[in-house]
């Protein structure tokens, strides 16, 4: 198939780029480098900006059989202070490029999307019908935008998998690609970046109803994501209706659990700062992946925290 692949240059973009091309697909990456690294493209690369419609000519020459929609804003106390930069961006830039397909006559889209459409979870793990209440402008700007594609589904025909991811991590298994934000809020990379410098590192929160009382959460490594994105455009263009997946792993680590691995992979100890909560965390936050096993073949193979945290570190420490 032939894939537009837009934020192909960002740190999950770039990666399911590789895996898309190992698994024999021709891709065209979509960016403006504002977050991604130019350097993390192997495949034709346009540089333009989906706020931009007349950007997006500079595709007129290529056709494409899919779209794998990455490009958004993702900082979610960023956008509790700047909530214009994010619904403009991440509504506006998806809405221009459906108008794109429509024109082009591009018949499906797999969206990025985030557990933050659920919010406060009434129950975990999470399943995918379960109340969507985003307690963040960033959230809010996901949902909006699934909410889109329902209609441009209805409406126009363009078919689509929303994939919800919980927590990215880890790094290319070769190497050669990592998570590069700037600014980073991931706590395994911020950890990471921690030990390298001899810095301590601030967690923000004890007092959780877990097993220790720090936040769980639903690691999940970006090689896996990567593959779910490929399982997602072979759904599409077998049964070629919308549907809407949770990718996790269904199984949580706390915060100390995760720094715990971090301190053991690396042989680097730092010390860790308990600082108050932060408003709208959530105790635990797990994956109901049923559905994208079942309907999908999802199935995680490299999702163990080690060799999240390994991987990760094999990345970090060349790109200090």
């Amino acid at each position: 198939m032939k894939i537009l692949v837009t934020g192909g240059a960002g740190y999950i973009g770039s990666i399911t780029v590789k895996a898309l091309q190992k698994a024999g697909h021709d891709v065209v990456v979509f960016d403006n480098l504002e977050y991604g690294h130019r350097e993390a493209v192997t495949v034709p690369l346009i540089v333009g900006d989906l706020l931009q419609k007349e950007s997006l000519k500079q595709l007129d020459s290529y056709s494409f059989d899919a779209v794998v929609h990455f490009a958004a804003y993702l900082q979610v106390a960023e956008s509790m202070e700047n909530p214009y930069k994010y619904f403009e961006n991440n509504m506006m830039g998806g809405l221009n490029l459906l108008e794109y397909m429509k024109a082009k006559n591009i018949p499906s889209i797999v969206f990025s999307s985030t557990a933050a459409v659920f919010g406060m979870p009434e129950q975990t793990p999470i399943k995918e019908d379960d109340k969507k209440q985003p307690e963040s402008v960033y959230g809010e700007s996901k949902l909006m935008f699934e909410r889109v594609l329902s209609w441009y589904d209805k409406l126009f025909d363009i078919k689509s998998v929303v994939l919800r991811y919980f927590n990215a991590a880890g790094a290319a298994l070769d190497g050669t690609l990592g998570e590069n934000h700037n600014p980073e809020t991931h706590i395994i990379p911020v950890a990471m970046k921690r030990a390298l410098k001899g810095e301590g590192f601030s967690l923000y929160g004890n007092n959780y109803q877990t097993k220790d009382g720090t936040c769980v959460r639903d690691y999940i490594h970006v090689e896996d994501l990567a593959q779910a994105h490929i399982l997602a455009l072979q759904y599409l263009e077998l049964n070629k209706t919308s549907n809407a997946f949770n990718l996790g792993v269904g199984k949580g680590y706390s915060n100390l659990e995760v720094l715990e691995m971090v301190k053991r992979v690396t042989g680097i100890d730092f010390p860790v700062k308990m600082e108050p909560r932060r408003p709208g965390d959530p105790a635990v936050l797990l994956a109901d992946n049923t559905k994208a096993k079942e309907v999908l073949g999802f199935n995680p193979q490299y999702s163990d925290l080690e060799v999240i945290v390994k991987t990760a570190w094999e990345w970090h420490k060349n790109h200090k």
